[in-house]
C-alpha cells in the first residue's frame, strides 16, 4: 500500500512538473523555427556583417531580424487582445450554451464558436481542447445570419467522458511561423459524450437468474442432480472428476450438480471501468437502449456511488466511468450488497476482455458471492495471433497516436486463458467483438 501511494505521489509530481514545463513552453513567445533564424542572423551579423564588413550579410540580416520583431510585436499585441475578447465571448455564451452532447467516433458541433478575428496582419488563431483527453479539435469557418465570418469548433472525441469544465489551449501565431502566444482557458460547461457502438447494433437476451422456491434440500442450496458437465479446474474435488471418462478421452471433466434457477423479474448489471474498456462500455450501452436486460433493471458502474434504473440516468453513469482526473475505485461488491437486501442477488458484469486491474478484485468477488455473476466480455478485435513485428507495431502505435485512441484487441489465446481462469466461476459467459458485431459463448462459437 505504501509503496503504491508513493508511485502514486511520484506520478503527480512528474505530471506537475510536466505541466509547468508545459505552461512555461507556451508563454515563450518564439517557437523553434523562430529561435534558430534569430541566432543565425545573430551569427550571421557577428561573423560577417561586422567581421568581415560584409554590407549585402548585414543588410539581409537587418530585414531578417526587422521581420522576425515584427512578428513578434504583432504576435504579442494581437494575442493579449484575443485573449481578452475570447474570454468576454466564453462569459457571453456561458448562459445560453450550458452542456456539450458528443457521439464518439463522429465530428459533432460543440456550439462554441468565436468571430473571425481578420483586422491582424500576418496574424492566425488555432485551438484545441486537451481536457477532456483524446478529443480532436477542428476548426470550420463559417457566416452567421448577418453574413458575419464567424470561427465554429467541431470536435470529434475518441472516447466516452463526462465532464464539468472542458479547457481548451489557444495559440495566435504569425504566418511565417517564428512566433506564437498561447494560453489555456478553462469554460465551466459539461461535456457529456457516450461510447461509439461501431457496427455493435444488438445483443442476445440478458437476464439475472435467482434460487428457485421449494427446494427440499434442508440446507437451502439451490442444487439438483448432478447434470452439469465442465472441464475441469484448480480448486475442484477430485470426488467429481469422470474417471471413466479420462480413461477413453484423456480429458478431465467434473459433473457437477446443476443449479435451480429461473429467470428473475428484476435484472441487475455493472460495468467495469478499465484501460482498454471502450467496447465494453459500448455493449452496456446497447444492452439499455436495445432493451437486452428487460423492462425491469437496476444499473451501477465503477466511478458513479448510485445505482439507476432510468435510461438517460445509466449512460450518464456508463459516461462518467472513464477515468479522467482521479483514480476510480472497483465498486462492484459495494452494488451487490447494496442490491443484496432488495432480493436480487445475480448480476450481469460488463467488463473489457483483458488482463487488468479489477481481475484480482473480481475474483474476489467471485469466490464472495458465488454462483452470482455472468460475464459479458467486450473488445474491438479477436485476433489469432497477437504477436507483429516491431516495425509493424511502431507503424500502428504512430497510426494509433495520430486518432488519438487505441483500439482494443486480443489474442485468442490469451482470452481463451482468461476465461479458463474465470469462466467456472460464473453462470455464463458472452463475449463481443465491436468491430464486426458478433457474439461468441466461452468456447469462442457464434451465439
Amino acid at each position: 500500500m505504501r509503496t503504491t501511494r508513493i508511485a502514486l505521489t511520484a506520478s503527480l509530481e512528474r505530471s506537475f512538473v510536466y505541466r509547468l514545463l508545459h505552461i512555461a513552453a507556451g508563454l515563450f513567445p518564439l517557437t523553434l523555427q523562430g529561435l534558430l533564424t534569430l541566432l543565425l542572423v545573430a551569427f550571421a551579423l557577428r561573423r560577417y556583417a561586422y567581421g568581415s564588413q560584409d554590407l549585402v550579410v548585414f543588410a539581409l540580416g537587418i530585414c531578417a531580424l526587422a521581420i522576425v520583431v515584427f512578428a513578434l510585436f504583432c504576435t504579442i499585441l494581437s494575442g493579449v487582445l484575443i485573449q481578452r475578447r475570447i474570454a468576454h465571448e466564453l462569459k457571453t455564451q456561458q448562459p445560453t450554451v450550458n452542456a456539450t452532447n458528443l457521439e464518439a467516433g463522429f465530428h459533432n458541433s460543440s456550439g462554441f464558436n468565436l468571430p473571425a478575428l481578420n483586422y491582424f496582419p500576418l496574424i492566425k488563431l488555432h485551438w484545441e481542447v486537451i481536457f477532456p483527453d483524446s478529443i480532436s479539435t477542428r476548426i470550420r469557418h463559417t457566416t452567421d445570419d448577418s453574413g458575419d465570418a464567424r470561427l465554429e469548433e467541431e470536435l470529434m472525441p475518441q472516447r466516452r467522458c463526462l465532464s464539468s469544465s472542458v479547457q481548451r489551449v489557444f495559440t495566435v501565431s504569425d504566418v511565417l511561423g517564428f512566433c506564437r502566444y498561447s494560453w489555456r482557458q478553462t469554460q465551466e460547461r459539461e461535456c457529456y459524450c457516450l461510447p461509439q457502438v461501431n457496427t455493435l447494433k444488438h445483443l442476445p437476451l440478458l437476464r439475472s437468474m435467482t434460487a428457485e422456491d421449494g427446494i427440499p434440500d434442508p440446507t437451502g442450496s439451490p442444487e439438483g442432480d448432478r447434470m452439469e458437465i465442465r472441464p475441469y479446474a484448480p480448486g475442484d474435488s477430485v470426488r467429481d472428476i469422470m474417471w471413466k471418462a479420462y480413461a477413453r478421452s484423456g480429458q478431465l471433466n467434473v459433473r457437477l450438480a446443476e443449479k435451480s434457477v429461473f429467470h428473475s423479474q428484476r435484472t441487475l448489471a455493472y460495468l467495469l471501468s478499465s484501460k482498454q474498456d471502450e467496447a465494453a462500455s459500448a455493449a452496456a450501452r446497447i444492452a439499455l437502449q436495445r432493451g437486452a436486460l428487460g423492462e425491469d433493471w437496476v444499473f451501477g458502474a465503477d466511478g458513479s456511488s448510485q445505482t439507476t434504473s432510468e435510461l438517460a440516468s445509466a449512460l450518464r453513469a456508463i459516461a462518467a466511468s472513464r477515468q479522467l482526473s482521479s483514480p476510480i475505485e472497483f465498486g462492484l461488491d459495494k452494488f451487490m450488497q447494496s442490491q443484496a437486501a432488495a432480493g436480487a442477488t445475480h448480476c450481469i458484469v460488463f467488463a473489457a476482455a483483458e488482463r487488468t486491474h479489477w481481475l484480482d478484485q473480481f475474483k474476489a468477488s467471485l469466490h464472495q458471492f458465488k454462483g452470482q455473476f455472468s460475464l459479458v466480455l467486450a473488445t474491438d478485435r479477436i485476433v489469432a495471433d497477437a504477436q507483429t513485428s516491431s516495425w509493424w507495431q511502431f507503424v500502428l502505435k504512430s497510426r494509433e497516436t495520430e486518432a488519438g485512441a487505441s483500439e482494443s484487441q486480443v489474442d485468442k489465446a490469451e482470452l481463451l486463458g482468461l476465461l479458463t481462469e474465470i469462466g467456472h466461476f460464473v453462470e455464463s459467459v458472452l463475449i463481443i467483438e465491436r468491430q464486426s458485431g458478433l457474439c461468441y459463448d466461452r468456447n469462442l462459437k457464434k451465439v
